[in-house]
């Protein structure tokens, strides 16, 4: 179990880094613009961050679970 949070944790460590360095790549590539009405940061660029987020958080809280059932239900099947 302890294992299976640690992959977890590296897991969702590499998936938010690499979410921030695509994000902050997609920021350098688009073109400066004179227009400062847009913001800081595209939206889509928001709602590709806050996606990942939600699904590394919903990992974080599903995988403990999601093993133990898996872990029944081959138990069951080796019977």
């Amino acid at each position: 179990m302890k294992q299976s949070a640690r992959k977890l944790s590296v897991l969702s460590l590499l998936l938010l880094g690499s979410s921030w360095l695509f994000g902050l790549i997609t920021r350098r590539a688009l073109p400066l613009r004179n227009d400062r009405q847009r913001g800081d940061v595209p939206g889509w660029v928001m709602i590709t961050l806050m996606s990942a987020i939600l699904v590394a958080g919903l990992l974080a809280i599903a995988t403990p679970a999601l093993s133990d059932l898996f872990n029944q239900a081959m138990s069951k099947v080796g019977k």
